[in-house]
């Protein structure tokens, strides 16, 4: 019997639409028929090519492709998702059959922007999958299947911690707040807002059956804002962080309630763009009554060590690891980072629902909702104060706020 394809069409060529094709190449099922970008999108289909991934044509525009392909994959900028999204809709309402449409987080750079999204996707009746690989991550979900017994009898888990930490981004975009949407926070701290209300939640409810109750937020400009550094990142990246600073350090708390129960239970998060060690560290735990887990992606099976005198053989950090900041001396290395960051399997599973014409686990919807999460912690850190999403004024101030380092005024709260 043959297997059911899905023939991928992408919207950016990039470092995380090429770390994608390392998570594809490891599914059946998906053919990586098509590319356009603004750059990189022939060295793009090569790669994809000589992956054994189909022929991948390099298309104009993304109304082109989508006449062409089953599934858009968006790994574009985030302020160039909202065009993208209406050229879509545009060409399924001109007879494209699109059986889905992928987003890379974050959905959108503020909940009016992530909204507009959603509302597209519905006007198109486009099936969605927002892609959070954090919560497909399969250490996150073997513990979940481990620990059920113990959650079913004993109770949540009530505390969960998460943080993702690294160096700083591969393109200068990413640094410049007006056009990602924020720093570490929008960049990475949906990651691990997203991941700790999923492992909060108890078993078979839906994702966003807790109920957010309470934000508090503080953010720091603590390494790229220093004189050096700052040089650094415009000779390097292109962004000066005198004029439109963003954050570089991110923490905070969220407060869920158990609408059955009424318990509360809480989310911690911290991220950064200051981490000086290995690479990419991705540390979650989390704590329910006589039971805990712990995930830390920098304890490998496997690790190598390069002296000084054969430092000069290997130029590539990241080969590696993700963000590798050395190449010499003892290395951690994660032989299939792209399985183990989640990658695989929200494709499979992406790929699973767009076939049976569904909306994957994630839908943008849910997106949508991170969105809020994380705009309310912006919001925390800016104001200094508890937010209350229980407050319908407040709920209503989201729905058009868009914080300062946003707007490219950082150096008002940062400085």
């Amino acid at each position: 019997m043959e297997t059911p394809t899905l023939k991928y069409g992408f919207v950016g060529a990039g470092f995380i639409a090429r770390f994608q094709l390392a998570a594809i190449k490891q599914l059946r099922g998906i053919e990586v028929a098509g590319v356009t970008s603004v750059k990189g999108a022939p060295e793009f289909a090569a790669v994809a090519a000589g992956a054994g991934l189909g022929d991948t044509r390099v298309f104009a525009s993304v109304g082109e492709m989508a006449r062409h392909v089953d599934c858009v994959v968006i790994c574009a900028p985030n302020y160039a998702r909202l065009e993208i999204v209406e050229a879509l809709a545009d060409a399924v309402k001109a007879g494209a059959e699109l059986k889905g449409v992928i987003c890379e987080k974050p959905l959108g750079r503020n909940v009016a922007e992530a909204r507009r999204l959603v509302e597209l996707a519905r006007s198109a009746n486009l099936r969605t999958a927002y892609f959070e690989n954090q919560i497909f991550m399969k250490p996150i979900r073997t513990q979940l299947a481990q620990l059920e017994p113990v959650r079913r009898q004993m109770g949540p888990v009530a505390l969960a911690r998460s943080a993702e930490e690294h160096g700083g981004p591969h393109e200068g975009w990413f640094w410049d707040p007006t056009r990602q949407g924020g720093g570490v926070l929008c960049d990475m701290g949906c990651h691990s807002i997203a991941v700790g209300w999923h492992v909060l939640t108890p078993t078979g409810k839906p994702l966003t059956f807790l109920e957010p109750q309470e934000v508090t937020a503080d953010l720091g400009l603590l390494k790229w804002g220093l004189p050096p550094w700052r040089e650094k990142l415009l000779k390097d990246r292109g962004v000066d962080y005198a004029k439109t600073p963003a954050e570089d350090f991110a923490t905070g708390m969220i407060t869920f309630r158990n609408p059955e129960t009424g318990q509360r239970v809480k989310a911690q998060f911290t991220n950064s763009w200051m981490f000086e060690k290995q690479g990419l560290r991705l540390l979650m735990d989390g704590m329910g009554p006589g039971y805990a887990f712990e995930v830390n992606t920098l304890l490998s099976p496997l690790s190598i060590f390069i002296g000084d005198v054969a430092a000069e053989a290997i130029k590539d950090a990241e080969s590696a690891l993700e963000k590798a900041t050395a190449s010499r001396g003892l290395l951690a290395v994660q032989h299939n980072e792209a399985d183990l960051y989640g990658y695989t399997d929200e494709h499979a599973d992406a790929l699973e629902a767009f076939l049976n014409g569904r909306d994957a686990m994630l839908p943008w919807s849910y997106g949508l909702e991170i969105t809020r999460l994380v705009m309310a912690a912006y919001l925390s850190a800016e104001t200094k104060r508890v937010v209350d999403l229980t407050d319908p004024v407040t709920v209503r101030e989201l729905e058009a706020y868009v914080p300062l380092i946003q707007q490219g005024r950082g150096a008002e709260q940062l400085y």
